[in-house]
């Protein structure tokens, strides 16, 4: 007969930088119910379910084709503009859903935190991970539209730069990991804060190469390309066109940076996340 220690001491005290991971292995089992719960919840009523992550990006990369690039003209560095906007949006969504949805979890799940204890790090963790799962479809379509283009002739080559996808996913899901703790701990105090995420979120979008190339914001506004160069997306979508389609300004210095930022943002994440998930009950 096996027995198992399952205890844990719950002390009100502890290092701000102490993940309890030992505790997050543990309860790995209830980290992937909830990635399972918040994929069945979010579609089981809708109609079309899972088809709405083609759905998106496809309109999506349609409005931008005839808004930006026809009607407004905007350089794709000569790819076709569909492609183009699609690895665009495809990178930039996961990090946004990322951001968004982590943003919200001590108010989202304030009653499941007042009535049983597990480490309050799996619920950001199943929203990381629930959402690459949705990514992970979202590249199935770039992949389909890569191969359409590949075949029909289009301009474009694959470089050695896709070998850095994996480090692209994880910098994009660190970088909404760490920005959403910030700010779902900070909406325990300030709620206001709530309501300007998905807006603040939609106008970061434009100050990230998402619609553009770095080529053409440094060459037509010399003076404020520096707000897109120092936004730590813009080198994470640049090098994923560099890596899929052979266009983009990529940098090791610029991809060093935005790890750098990412670190910093998980860093300071983590511990204003441990701080406050210690008596946020009390103010949500």
């Amino acid at each position: 007969m096996n027995h198992h220690n399952h205890s844990w001491t719950i002390e009100s005290k502890s290092s701000l930088f102490d993940l309890k991971l030992n505790e997050v292995w543990a309860y790995r089992d209830l980290l992937w119910l909830l990635v399972r719960r918040d994929f069945v919840s979010f579609y089981k009523q809708t109609i079309l379910g899972p088809l709405w992550f083609f759905i998106q990006p496809i309109f999506t990369t349609i409005i931008f084709t005839f808004i930006f690039g026809n009607l407004a003209g905007i350089s794709t560095d000569g790819l076709p503009k569909p492609l183009f906007y699609l690895a665009g949006i495809t990178a930039w969504n996961y990090f946004a859903d990322c951001l968004t949805k982590t943003s919200t979890v001590f108010r989202d799940n304030a009653a499941i935190f007042g009535k049983v204890y597990f480490p309050r790090l799996i619920m950001p963790l199943s929203i990381v991970i629930s959402c690459l799962v949705r990514f992970g479809i979202q590249m199935i379509l770039f992949v389909l539209a890569l191969s359409y283009y590949y075949f029909t002739g289009a301009s474009f080559q694959v470089t050695w730069a896709i070998a850095l996808f994996p480090l692209l996913i994880l910098l994009m899901a660190l970088l909404g990991l760490g920005s959403g703790m910030i700010i779902s701990a900070m909406t325990t105090k300030y709620r206001d804060l709530a309501f300007l995420v998905t807006f603040g979120v939609q106008l970061l979008m434009y100050a990230t190469t998402v619609i553009y190339p770095l080529s053409e914001a440094i060459n037509k506004y010399p003076k404020y390309a520096w707000i897109i160069e120092y936004n730590p997306m813009t080198p994470i979508i640049e090098t994923f066109r560099y890596g899929f389609l052979g266009e983009g300004s990529f940098s090791w210095v610029s991809l060093a940076y935005a790890s750098g930022v990412v670190l910093i943002l998980l860093v300071f994440g983590i511990v204003i996340f441990n701080k406050v998930e210690r008596n946020f009950v009390d103010t949500v």
